[in-house]
């Protein structure tokens, strides 16, 4: 009777310290309500236009992205609701607010304001595989790393482009032009793997190197499978936790063991071989730096990433496009012969006197930014200058804990920046007084395909010089591009888009397949058939 009486007065109290919990945390959201609006009339805010949602909870949204992402045309989709809605849209998903925008001078507000927007579940989402590195890390030790490697991007570490010429030399070898069809994709990305390792370690995996594929091709396998994983849980938001598994977790232990092994490799070379020493400044740098071998491991598998991945991704969409623009090809092939012919022996000044190749590139990263979308949690209350109310030039509030979701991919097609042909490849237009370049605002924010502000890009300097090269050499020896009519692109796959102010949905048309994990590449590779 005394246990009994004893429970029935614990449970009272837990009640009763539960009902204060929940008292004081309603009165501290509704001061906070009523902080905010105050500021929200203070700035004159007005929310954006808010996507429809045909089903409860906005389970539609979810069908639709996982309907999108099988068919391989996500950023399609993504692109939908602002030629539907507007630039700057708000939704509910699963019962949650959230935001999107293409508008240049939201994007600056966000990325400048790193104080004020954080990654919210970001380094959850991305932990197991990145671990703690400069792409999870916010605050005093983001800063830290920024200004760690930093340094270790100057130009003078690659201004003799030795570090490209060996391995783009052994990409030539796989290469044939006898008019059998290429799948560059995966070369692309073998290729970037021996040049960023080469980079970061001061010894390359080679896995362009007779009898070296099979190691390479396993780390890209289950380094691509980790990172379907990790887009699969930023899609269910808090829910993320959700995605996982066995083989979820089995590839990013693979791709652990992989890092681990070149660790051990530079390691065991440092005092044997001095020429591995005297080119392995930046595994050098990050390793004095690093208090344990976890930390040294999760920082170069972050700079990896980024290495490996974006700048293949450049060179295959380059060539995809190359490929079915010859009046693009030959103009370039004309400035390639006029600058430097059949010369190997590439310097950067050749780089310098070749607009055009810079041109062709921009352009490539415009249409395909390798990283297409992107998203920031409001840290503390804020407000963002544009896309509120009726006509969309009102400020809006983003309240403490929601999510902006930014689509590079869409803002770099949109026609009052780009011109009304915004979605064709079109270098040309690189010279021509586009729209963009109409105000400062738009002009630097306008165009980010190495992202903004404090977290720009370090390595995009040596990314868009390996591809500027790599491009050089690969059309030196075979000047002649053709897509591969084989397997060629499915184009002119229709879908319907949900609109928000048409019951019926609105046809839409996909003209190619994308894959999209953190990076985008092509869905079906970058099938070619090269010529002399």
């Amino acid at each position: 009777m005394l246990t009994l009486s004893f429970s029935a007065l614990l449970g009272i109290a837990l009640a009763w310290a539960i009902h204060r919990l929940a008292w004081k945390y309603s009165r501290l959201k509704a001061i906070c309500v009523k902080r905010d609006n105050k500021l929200a009339t203070q700035y004159g805010c007005e929310q954006p236009p808010r996507l429809r949602n045909w089903w409860p909870l906005g389970i539609d949204r979810l069908i639709q992205i996982w309907t999108a992402d099988s068919e391989q045309r996500l950023m399609d989709l993504f692109t939908f609701p602002f030629k539907d809605v507007g630039y700057t849209l708000e939704q509910k998903f699963l019962g949650t607010i959230a935001f999107g925008t293409i508008d240049p001078e939201n994007l600056e507000a966000i990325m400048t304001n790193i104080n004020v927007f954080s990654f919210g579940l970001r380094r959850h989402i991305l932990f197991p595989l990145l671990g703690d590195g400069i792409f999870t890390q916010e605050g005093k030790s983001w800063r830290h790393s920024r200004e760690l490697l930093r340094p270790q991007f100057t130009r003078q570490h690659y201004r003799d482009l030795n570090i490209f010429r060996p391995h783009v030399d052994r990409l030539l070898h796989y290469l044939t032009g006898n008019g059998a069809a290429t799948d560059l994709q995966p070369l692309f990305f073998r290729l970037t793997l021996d040049t960023t390792t080469e980079y970061l370690f001061g010894k390359s995996v080679n896995s362009l190197m007779p009898g070296e594929a099979t190691k390479g091709q396993s780390f890209a396998n289950h380094f691509d499978m980790a990172q379907n994983y990790v887009v699969q849980r930023f899609r269910l938001l808090d829910l993320y936790w959700l995605i996982g598994g066995p083989k979820f977790w089995r590839s990013c232990s693979a791709v652990h063991r992989f890092i681990d092994e070149i660790i051990d490799t530079r390691m065991d070379s440092k005092e044997k071989d001095k020429d591995c020493n005297s080119k392995s400044i930046f595994f050098d740098a990050v390793a004095r730096d690093s208090r344990t071998r976890r930390d040294l491991r999760d920082q170069l598998t972050n700079v990896l990433l980024a290495g490996r991945d974006t700048t293949a991704c450049l060179l295959s969409w380059t060539f995809h496009c190359l490929a079915r623009h010859p009046d693009v090809l030959g103009r370039l092939n004309v400035e390639i012969a006029s600058v430097v012919g059949t010369n190997t022996d590439l310097t950067r000044d050749d780089f310098k006197r070749m607009p055009y190749l810079d041109q062709v590139l921009r352009e490539v990263l415009r249409l395909y930014p390798p990283v297409p979308v992107n998203t920031r949690t409001a840290h503390k209350t804020t407000i963002l200058p544009t896309g509120g109310g009726k006509d969309g030039t009102k400020p809006f509030m983003v309240r403490e804990g929601e999510n902006v979701a930014f689509c590079v991919y869409a803002m770099h097609r949109r026609e009052d920046l780009y011109g009304p042909d915004a979605g064709q490849f079109r270098p040309e237009r690189w010279d021509e007084d586009l729209p963009l370049f109409q105000n400062e605002r738009t002009a630097t924010w306008g165009y980010l395909p190495f992202n903004g502000g404090p977290r720009a890009c370090l390595g995009q300097d040596f990314g868009f010089v390996e591809a500027a090269y790599t491009v050089v050499r690969i059309l030196q020896k075979y000047p002649i591009v053709k897509p591969d009519m084989y397997k060629g692109d499915i184009q002119g796959r229709k879908w319907l888009g949900w609109s928000s102010h048409q019951p019926e949905g609105i046809e839409m048309v996909t003209e190619e397949r994308q894959k999209m994990t953190i990076v985008l590449s092509l869905g079906d590779g970058c099938r070619v058939t090269l010529g002399r």
